[in-house]
């Protein structure tokens, strides 16, 4: 099988695929206006035949993971018919979703017999009424049930994604910790970062995921090995607890020297990083099953422009209006 590899020798097996840019939440550091359409519609997005062939192509450039991404995805109605089309790839070993959860406890079983193997649920707080100032939605009870459906659904472990934040959710820590302590429940506190429009809420809540990793390594914590399909988390576990904690540190020195992801927009544009904001157009090439090996060399192609690293630093946003794109 091919391996798509870039010119610094990183092996790509991971893939985030957004199904949607609708989201029905509000999240301040995300889209705290709500979603506006920008002039696009529900048909605007990939269709699932275009779904299915780009995840067939990537399948067979040695894609072994592949993540549905948003917006929120589950707004979909045809969300389990796309799950089915990724999963008839074999190549696709580990098929996940990262979701706000507003539909969990009505579908995640659902999901799961389509195929889905693994979730992410963002959950900033487990104060309800924070849940709700952060999310703009009073849906925390209803996201907390539907993690313990996807339990009940047969899911062995859920991955929760929260934004840290700096006079928000920074000091939380121990309750966090109190929570996973006896679910199997993987907590990823993913940096706050600086999007196109989010400088002054950057610069008021930012706070270094080191914080949280020093306190954790005080506490007997220890860092785990990282699979080859794996996300960005630092991932660590302690002996007394049931769950784990993944710390996303975009800023971190060396963030990039361990990609293994590209990104694919629901508007069918492949993103070399996930936050760039160029993106090379594969959609002319979805139309039918017989451009298959066009569509295999463009993506291969396109690899030789990626670069080095992300440019956060320079102040570089790209497209990163949506933080479910780096919450893997």
């Amino acid at each position: 099988m091919q391996q798509l590899t870039d010119a610094f020798a990183r092996k790509f097996y991971y893939l985030r695929l957004s199904i949607t840019d609708v989201c029905n939440f509000r999240c301040t550091y995300c889209l705290p206006d709500g979603y506006k359409p920008q002039g696009h519609n529900n048909k605007s997005f990939l269709s699932l035949d275009e779904i299915r062939r780009v995840s067939r192509a990537f399948a067979a450039l040695g894609t072994e993971k592949v993540r549905l991404t948003g917006g929120e995805p589950s707004l979909r109605r045809d969300f389990c018919d796309i799950i089915a089309a990724v999963r008839e790839n074999p190549e696709i070993r580990q098929l996940a979703v990262t979701t706000n959860g507003y539909r969990m406890a009505r579908d995640v079983a659902s999901w799961r017999d389509a195929g889905l193997t693994a979730i992410n649920v963002s959950v900033d707080s487990l104060d309800a009424r924070q849940f709700h100032a952060i999310t703009g939605q009073d849906k925390f009870r209803e996201v907390m049930n539907g993690i313990d459906a996807a339990f009940d659904a047969g899911f062995s472990k859920v991955k929760v994604n929260a934004v840290l934040m700096r006079d928000v959710n920074h000091s939380s820590l121990q309750t966090f910790l109190d929570w996973i302590k006896s679910r199997p429940i993987q907590l990823r506190f993913i940096e706050l970062m600086e999007t196109g429009d989010g400088g002054e809420l950057f610069r008021k809540h930012h706070v270094s995921g080191e914080v949280i990793r020093q306190q954790l390594v005080q506490q007997g914590w220890q860092l785990q090995q990282r699979g080859r399909s794996d996300g960005p988390a630092q991932v660590f576990t302690h002996p007394d607890y049931l769950g784990e904690i993944g710390l996303i540190m975009p800023y971190e020195k060396n963030f990039c020297a361990s990609c293994n992801r590209l990104r694919v927009s629901a508007l069918g544009n492949l993103h070399l990083c996930l936050f760039g904001e160029q993106g090379i157009p594969l959609r002319e090439l979805l139309a039918d099953d017989q451009q298959q090996d066009a569509l295999i060399a463009r993506i291969q192609g396109g690899l030789t422009y990626k670069k080095q690293t992300h440019f956060l630093h320079q102040g570089n946003t790209g497209i990163t209006q949506n933080l479910s794109f780096i919450g893997g």
